[in-house]
């Protein structure tokens, strides 16, 4: 279930509205109009009152949506081409808390999120996540182990107005060939079997997706981990420039190249600035 905060704190603030003149017409009816000092000593109350409001407002995020996974209502299958075998993924629930769990045996697909964002107004990404065992020949740098237990999956999308002859071309014969644009590029922010001598690894398959090693190894295994990224930061970081402006979120658990199996969970996932 998607929660929207945008919302929260509109009733209590119309509330305060209401009594506020109420009160002040019932001071002035009691004690008489105000002097010029108790005017001046109200506007400095009110100045100080402002001042720590907008330094409290500053410092609160803007959440775009934070997903508990009570149900995958604002989320849809996302496949691959020439991958038959999919992964599944289910909603686990222990008493009042429920998770997003994760299982993939020898199989590839991912959970998107419906809805694209504006990633230069919501950049950052927190998550809690865990996983049972990562693939023993899981390996980022080669094809043959390109697979992760759990991954979070930032797609960027392609713009054909602002790409080049040569790119509008690549992709038109992809559209063509597949019914739509793939993605213009990608982030994935992952749980490798090992540690990695880079935190920033291009994928096997194309320079246009970037891994970003987050965890490794079985250490934390069986335990929740929370983590929180800066998009826009690693962006700039994986390829040396700023990203399309559109991007949309997915979640996935992968071993169709190792052909292992696993299972691993997602507590929530949130985006916000």
């Amino acid at each position: 279930m998607i929660n929207h905060p945008e919302t929260e704190g509109i009733a209590s603030k119309n509330h305060r509205r209401i009594w506020q003149v109420p009160i002040m017409n019932n001071y002035i009816t009691t004690h008489g109009p105000c002097s010029a000092t108790c005017v001046g000593i109200a506007v400095v109350i009110l100045f100080l009152f402002l001042s720590v409001t907008t330094i409290q407002a500053e410092g609160e995020k803007e959440i775009l949506f934070h997903e508990d996974f009570v149900d995958l209502e604002a989320w849809e299958p996302f496949t691959f081409p020439k991958i038959g075998r999919h992964s599944s993924y289910s909603i686990l629930q222990e008493g009042a808390v429920s998770y997003l769990r994760a299982e993939s045996r020898a199989s590839a697909s991912a959970l998107l999120y419906k809805n694209s964002f504006d990633i230069m107004r919501y950049h950052k990404v927190r998550w809690r996540w865990k996983i049972e065992k990562v693939y023993e020949r899981g390996n980022a740098a080669e094809k043959t182990g390109d697979d992760y237990p759990i991954r979070v999956y930032v797609m960027f999308k392609y713009d054909p107005q602002s790409a080049g002859f040569k790119e509008r071309l690549t992709y038109g014969i992809a559209k063509a060939f597949y019914g739509e644009y793939p993605p213009h590029s990608s982030l994935n922010y992952i749980w490798g079997n090992k540690s990695q001598e880079k935190a920033v690894i291009p994928s096997p398959y194309t320079d246009r997706s970037m891994m970003i090693v987050v965890e490794s190894g079985t250490e934390k295994a069986n335990a929740w981990v929370d983590e929180a990224v800066n998009i826009l930061d690693d962006y700039r970081k994986a390829f040396g420039k700023s990203p399309p402006s559109t991007a949309s979120i997915a979640i996935m658990n992968d071993s169709d190249n190792t052909g292992e199996n696993s299972v691993s969970y997602i507590d929530f996932i949130e985006v916000y600035r």
